[in-house]
């Protein structure tokens, strides 16, 4: 499905200037050191002013390699997803000059599980996970968000504990390792059938108890 380039820059800003959506520069520094590399099905939105044919989003190809018009490929090897947008300012200065260029690396991952809005979405890296997680319309009442899972086919990518310790300093999707493919998984909360009997029988037994007392005081 085609992404409405002007539509996510708007939203992306208004998300940033409510400061909900984007991570902020204290995030964006606990992931920076270790920014995944780009992989052919990556996408890059991206806006260069006054020129509508490069202000698009772009997949990234085999190489992996940026294929932009009238210009050609530009190599994204060796180039972490988080420096995009200075990487292609210098890139593209070669060939356009006095230009002021945007960019964000997007991924494309499904968010699944107990969120309103269960489907996939094509975000930027810099999100946080909790942020992914009200792009699906936020977390059912049934929702275990102490159980978050992010999963890479039939691998989880960290361990229960390690991905809460991130959650809670903040780590971006870039700093988990996201890729496209990858999945957020919410589990639902699982009621103790037996804990229901165990209250259906105090229930019970106080009933039969208040009943007996009635019975002796007649």
């Amino acid at each position: 499905m085609p992404i409405n380039t002007n539509a996510l820059w708007l939203s992306l800003a208004a998300a940033a200037a409510a400061g909900a959506l984007l991570a902020s520069p204290a995030v964006g520094q606990a992931g920076r050191g270790s920014s995944t590399p780009f992989q052919a099905g990556d996408r890059i939105l991206l806006r260069v002013e006054g020129d509508s044919v490069l202000s698009d989003t772009f997949t990234v190809v085999k190489g992996p390699a940026l294929r932009l018009p009238n210009i050609g490929e530009i190599s994204l090897a060796n180039v972490a997803r988080a420096d995009v947008e200075t990487y292609l300012a210098r890139e593209l200065g070669h060939y356009i000059n006095d230009l002021t260029v945007e960019a964000r690396a997007l991924i494309r991952i499904s968010v699944m599980g107990e969120v309103d809005r269960p489907g996939f979405y094509a975000v930027p890296i810099d999100l946080v996970l909790p942020d992914a997680l009200m792009l699906a319309g936020g977390a059912t009442p049934d929702a275990r968000i102490d159980r978050l899972k992010v999963v890479r086919g039939k691998s989880e990518l960290l361990s229960e504990g390690a991905l809460q310790e991130a959650i809670a300093r903040g780590a971006t999707l870039d700093a988990l390792g996201m890729r496209a493919g990858d999945q957020i998984q919410v589990p639902r909360a699982q009621h103790d059938p037996e804990s229901k009997w165990r209250i259906a029988g105090i229930i019970v037994t106080g009933v039969a108890a208040a009943v007996g007392v009635m019975a002796l005081s007649r």
